[in-house]
């Protein structure tokens, strides 16, 4: 699941990323990953800005967006400025694996949208470093080379787990092709 929060409602920052979120529904769906948005504005604001949102960014806004109004949800999450006369939230995603595990915490300042392809990016390493005794090296996308964990250090479990070879830069330095392609 990725939580991530929004400063208010009817912000140009926002209406962007909102919109973003919508029209990548297909890779959320791909990667079995719900989304939920908060917003520290009340309920009866939310409709009117989506309808404003999948208008102006050419969206379908269907997934929930949630009521903060009194920053319950934004203060367990640790979600808001420090500046005290500032009630808004900064802009944090968290990515929540299936066992309610916060995985991923990301937060950028109000000024900056965020990058959904990054979240999306982040899901994948997640999923697949979960799956297999890797991890995934700087700059890493879908189908790149991985790295082999340095846990791993008998040569026969290297070549059952990774069949497909591997290439040693360093002893702790090991790559390999991505093993569920």
């Amino acid at each position: 699941m990725v939580l991530f929060s929004h400063p208010a409602d009817f912000t140009p920052v926002c209406t962007t990323e909102l919109g973003r979120t919508a029209n990548l529904k297909s890779e959320f769906e791909r990667r079995n990953c719900k989304v939920i948005a908060v917003s520290v504005d009340p309920a009866d604001r939310h409709s009117a800005w989506i309808k404003d949102i999948n208008e102006t960014q050419s969206a379908n806004v269907d997934f929930p967006l949630l009521a903060d109004a009194d920053r319950t949800v934004s203060r367990l999450y640790d979600m808001l400025e420090t500046d005290e006369d500032d009630a808004s939230t900064v802009r944090s995603v968290f990515i929540i694996d299936p066992k309610k595990k916060i995985r991923t915490m990301i937060t950028y300042p109000k000024s900056t949208g965020r990058n959904f392809n990054e979240v999306l990016r982040v899901i994948d390493s997640l999923q697949l470093t979960d799956g297999y005794s890797v991890a995934t090296p700087v700059d890493w996308h879908d189908g790149d080379d991985c790295v082999i964990l340095p846990s791993i250090t008998d040569p026969d479990v290297i070549a059952e787990k990774f069949p497909k070879g591997h290439t040693e830069i360093r002893p702790y330095l090991r790559l390999t092709p991505q093993p569920n392609r």
